[in-house]
């Protein structure tokens, strides 16, 4: 089913004009050069999503895409023309995934791909799209395929890599927990894999000794309590959960029942309160130690500053069911401003190849409730190069000071 979503009503000026600061002052001279579904009123953006099936949490961010295109179209769109977003549900299966690309490609005629869910229906689409020269940008996933100049040059990610988030728990663990005996709970995919690699190449010659045993589950298992038995019966002392939010939320609180007390280390993806650590029990989950990128809007250091006021007054005006500390929405709505911040880059000029090349020359790009400064290139697509260490303290996640990052 299409899912078309026009703007509702108005939005105070003053958060229109906050938010459409970023990238305001790319040019808007003649000479107009359009891709197919960029017209002089309309850009026709395509998204497979997963608003059904087992990743059906993440449909709250593609919500979130289409409720951010609301405001911007209600205050006159990017460069005077209106974002036509057309979301389709995939329900997290490649095969619907792939149809749908055809879909929105070939009847649609969308100018390019946004924001779709997940690392194996990506990847399905990929050589449907390179075949058919249609940009992919900003899917909602850390792989590294998707940040590949040399074999997938049209293809933008966004997110951290997973490989990143590896390294990062490696270098904590390093620093804060030599004596560390990790056991690591995987999704069996290249989101888990990924992970890992990040994990082993992290600690170098110490991560034979220090990885004492390995676990993977299939997102189609009904629980992961077996692998958290096999994982505590090894000897680790230190958990690495790499998992889809539910089994992260199994994982938890098996490991409760059974009396385990490792350090527990999370993947940067499974921090959401709302989706995860509520499920899991907040009590049970005091102590885990993630990385983050975005900014907690439960922080109590962020509650006067400008860039959370704006977030959360777009939020209650145009997204007023989702729940202000879900960090899926956080990382949706600077999505969906890094978007904006392209195409208006891209000025006149709407091609595929230059929507491409406005999204792979990103430079000291701050990003509203995002943590420092982002930039790529055309020959490293990665925007990202750290990440803050938090814990949870069972309310929020805590940023720790740098001499425990």
């Amino acid at each position: 089913m299409i899912k078309r979503r026009m703007p509702p009503r108005s939005l105070a000026p003053v958060l229109a004009a906050a938010i459409l600061a970023v990238g305001a002052t790319a040019a808007t001279a003649g000479g107009e050069k359009y891709a197919p579904g960029v017209t002089d009123t309309d850009i026709k953006i395509g998204q497979s999503a997963a608003y059904s099936g087992p990743a059906a949490v993440v449909g709250t961010m593609t919500r979130a895409h289409a409720d951010y295109f609301k405001m911007i179209n209600e205050h006159g769109g990017v460069n005077g023309r209106k974002l036509a977003l057309i979301s389709l549900d995939d329900g997290f299966n490649p095969a619907r995934t792939v149809a749908n690309a055809r879909t929105l490609v070939e009847d649609d005629h969308v100018a390019f791909m946004f924001g779709t869910t997940g690392d194996p229906t990506n990847l399905a689409i990929l050589p449907y799209l390179e075949k058919r020269g249609v940009p992919l940008l900003f899917p909602i996933s850390g792989s590294r395929n998707f940040y590949d100049p040399k074999n997938n040059p049209q293809v933008v990610g966004w997110y951290p890599t997973y490989y990143l988030d590896g390294h990062l728990k490696a270098r904590y663990v390093l620093k804060h927990a030599p004596n560390a005996k990790i056991g690591i709970l995987y999704e069996n995919d290249a989101f888990g894999r990924e992970h890992v690699a990040g994990l082993m190449d992290g600690l170098g010659g110490n991560a034979t000794s220090m990885v004492v045993a390995q676990a993977s589950y299939e997102p189609t298992d009904a629980t992961v309590d077996s692998q958290v038995i096999q994982l505590q019966q090894s000897g680790a002392n230190t958990l690495y959960l790499i998992a889809l939010s539910k089994f992260d939320a199994q994982a938890i609180r098996k490991a409760d029942e059974i009396g385990w007390k490792p350090l527990r280390l999370l993947d940067y993806t499974g921090q959401s309160l709302e989706g995860m650590l509520k499920l899991a029990g907040l009590q049970r989950s005091i102590g885990i130690i993630s990385h983050a990128f975005l900014k907690d809007p439960n922080d109590p250091k962020l509650k006067s500053s400008p860039e959370l006021k704006t977030f959360l007054t777009w939020e209650k005006t145009y997204d007023p069911e989702a729940v202000p500390s879900d960090a899926n929405i956080v990382a949706a709505y600077a999505q969906a401003i890094t978007l904006v911040h392209v195409l208006r880059k891209c000025g006149s000029d709407l091609t595929r190849e230059n929507i491409v090349r406005q999204a792979t020359t990103l430079h000291d790009l701050h990003l509203p409730m995002v943590y420092g400064t982002l930039g790529n290139n055309p020959h490293d697509y990665e925007l990202y190069d750290d990440m803050q260490t938090e814990r949870f303290d069972g309310k929020e996640w805590v940023i720790l000071p740098p001499s425990e990052q």
